[in-house]
């Protein structure tokens, strides 16, 4: 583990660093925030978020750069390691009164060099889509006309600035925060929700929310979660309303092959469902205090959820069961993300893979081809085939403390009972019951396999083991209600995938799902799991009981706590509450223009 100093150099801004893949720098010139540069007084505002879209224009410049700073909202093309940033010339800016932008998220299936569509969620609990290239705004969701513009928005061409004011009014849907949004993988138009009320909602963009406020009638019901659906004589938004746990629901991530969504709440539970069949697959508990941010492993076989725990902690999908804990962080998590550039997959029989170095990298590097990622080498690792594979699998995390982590997950974590591989990584293990790391052996079992796990499974519902994040919940035959037919016009079946519509596509006609709870549903109480209760059970193991890992890097970045960890083919990019987006070059990939033109900032030393 690297640690950091006493005295001084405990506060000290870091501006590079060294991991077993060489060392990453600080990019200076290719800073982005507001064009003044000016720290942001962050005191009561929402985070900064970033999103990157990828327009695949003839330029060979197509990254696109959205992020929000109180209540102003930049989309910038992004010029990453290769050019310093321009900061005077904005594609778009908002300034927002009323309400503040609180997260956003772009369509990467209909995403050109001439239109975006971009969501942006807001304090008062709107939803806006935008055009940043456009420069339009198409409706907004959850107000009383939220199908049509409210307020006026004026672009100012000096100043490359839209002024729009977002009327406050009854908003009929939620009236809270919007703590998470997101487009459903594969769609063109459906969309999901989070607020810091506990509930989500799922809307289409071609649907209209009405004028009164909704009515709904249960589709589903589990434990600690309802789904409902919109009950109207025409087809309205929102589609579904799902209410998760108790207190807000802080974050929400799709797998990487869309079926399965994964959902954190300030009331510590990470909860895992099938999309489709509305079903509850797992569940776990945080050490103690709320959860507040989740990713998936890039196959979607493990989760990594953070909070206020200051841990982070990794679960299992196939065996739905905490099988370690990272501890490095001095405050609470709020960002963790997976690495799949640097993820990586060995294998003794080089002729197992028929292709070039070039295709297994591809495969890998599945970050701007969502649709492949389940397709890729890591999938491989749990054939039926006994050669030795070995797996590591990197991932980072940010939080309050202002520091940077990252972690790498090895096979001594992920299977600790059986023989070892031949590679090794510098993964350091902490009151791990797991046999030592220089044991070596010929396979590698996966989740789910004939080898015991060396804990139960700490999933609250009574059935069966799911072994992948490819096989979907199942629904009892014939449970079908009549009452529900009409949810079939909802149109779930516009999703389409212009690149892997054979990967995406699913059933999305919804008949299949019960208004009624399904017979394991129905085999579980009413009662609410005592998070009190739940420390030294499955479903919170105690610190002893599993792995504690150590993170190979732990450094302050930043002055302000840290909202933003992204992993991209060439880079690193992280953003703190200040406003400041920073990226950090890989080795190898920062070429002449990474001699900083500006001064080191103020304390900020190398490592």
């Amino acid at each position: 583990m690297a640690t950091e100093g006493g005295g001084k150099e405990m506060n000290e801004i870091k501006t590079q660093f060294t991991t077993r893949e060489g060392l990453y720098k600080l990019l200076p010139h290719s800073e982005y925030s507001r064009p003044n540069r000016v720290p942001f007084n962050s005191q009561g505002s929402n985070p900064v978020r970033v999103s990157f879209v990828n327009l695949n224009d003839q330029s060979g410049n197509g990254d696109r750069l959205c992020f929000n700073v109180g209540r102003e909202l930049y989309f910038y093309i992004y010029k990453g390691v290769r050019k310093a940033a321009d900061l005077s010339k904005p594609i778009d800016k908002r300034i927002y009164k009323g309400t503040q932008p609180t997260c956003h998220d772009v369509n990467h299936l209909t995403a050109t060099a001439e239109s975006v569509s971009l969501l942006v969620g807001f304090s008062a609990g709107q939803v806006q889509l935008i055009d940043p290239i456009k420069k339009e705004t198409s409706k907004l969701f959850n107000e009383e006309n939220s199908c049509q513009h409210l307020g006026k928005m004026d672009w100012n061409e000096d100043s490359k600035t839209s002024e729009e004011a977002l009327v406050i009014v009854q908003r009929l849907i939620d009236k809270s925060r919007v703590t998470c949004v997101k487009w459903v993988p594969g769609s063109e138009s459906l969309f999901l929700v989070a607020h810091s009320s506990g509930n989500m909602y799922l809307y289409n963009v071609e649907h209209t929310c009405g004028t009164t406020a909704p009515h709904y009638q249960l589709l589903k019901q589990g434990e600690s979660f309802a789904v409902h659906t919109c009950k109207s004589k025409s087809t309205r938004n929102p589609l579904l309303k799902w209410t998760v746990g108790e207190g807000a629901l802080n974050e929400f991530a799709f797998s990487p092959d869309g079926k399965f969504l994964a959902c954190v709440s300030q009331d510590g539970f990470l909860r895992v469902f099938n999309f489709d069949s509305v079903e509850l697959h797992g569940t776990m508990k945080s050490y103690f205090g709320g959860l507040l941010c989740v990713c998936w492993s890039p196959d979607g076989k493990y989760i990594v959820a953070g909070g206020e725990d200051d841990l982070v902690t990794v679960w299992s999908f196939g065996d739905c069961r905490v099988i370690a804990r990272g501890h490095g962080h001095k405050s609470w998590v709020s960002v963790v993300a997976f690495d799949p550039y640097t993820t990586s997959v060995e294998e003794s029989d080089p002729m197992e893979f028929s292709g070039s170095d070039e295709d297994f990298q591809d495969l890998l590097h599945f970050g701007r081809d969502r649709a492949n990622s389940t397709q890729s080498r890591l999938s491989k690792r749990n054939s039926t085939e006994s050669r030795p594979v070995s797996v590591t699998y990197r991932f980072g995390s940010v939080g309050q403390d202002t520091q940077l982590c990252l972690w790498d997950l090895t096979e001594d974590i992920l299977f600790p009972h059986q023989p070892l591989s031949r590679a090794r990584t510098h993964t350091n293990v902490m009151n791990a019951t797991s046999p030592p790391a220089g044991s070596t052996g010929n396979s590698v079992p996966t989740p789910g396999s004939a080898a015991p796990p060396p804990l139960p499974r700490s999933n609250s519902l009574p059935h069966a083991a799911v072994s992948s994040a490819g096989s979907k919940g199942s629904v009892a035959d014939g449970a079908i209600a009549a009452g529900v037919s009409k949810f079939a016009t909802l149109s779930l079946h516009d999703r389409k995938d212009r690149h892997h519509e054979k990967d995406h596509k699913r059933n999305h006609s919804m008949g299949h799902i019960s208004s009624k709870s399904s017979d394991r549903l129905n085999l579980v109480t009413k009662t609410k799991t005592d998070p009190a209760k739940a420390l030294g059970t499955p479903l919170c193991p105690r610190m002893e009981d599993v792995p504690l890992l150590e993170p190979l890097i732990c450094k302050k970045i930043a002055h302000e706590r840290l909202t933003v960890l992204i992993f991209l083919e060439d880079c690193i990019v992280t953003a703190c509450q200040e406003g400041f987006i920073c990226t950090w070059g890989r080795p190898g990939k920062v070429g002449s223009l990474s001699a900083p033109s500006q001064a080191t900032p103020p304390g900020g030393t190398a490592v």
